[in-house]
């Protein structure tokens, strides 16, 4: 399940909401009770898995990146 940040409307308090993508996006503040107001969030991390993907990089020919530096 994904993780959500949420501030506050009435104290400006920043909280994190783990919620189902089908859930309606209002929390409630764990210090005041206020209803929340969903943030875009910049940190999001993606991997990508399976034959084709680096972690430094990507190839389009197979080769390793020692052998493609010569």
């Amino acid at each position: 399940m994904p993780l959500y940040d949420y501030k506050c409307r009435i104290c400006g308090k920043k909280f994190e909401v783990i919620q189902k993508m089908s859930d309606r996006p209002v929390a409630l503040c764990p210090d005041c009770g206020g209803e929340g107001e969903r943030q875009i969030s910049s940190e999001i991390g993606i991997s990508f898995k399976g034959t084709g993907f680096y972690v430094n990089d990507s190839h389009s020919n197979g080769g390793s990146p020692a052998s493609e530096s010569k």
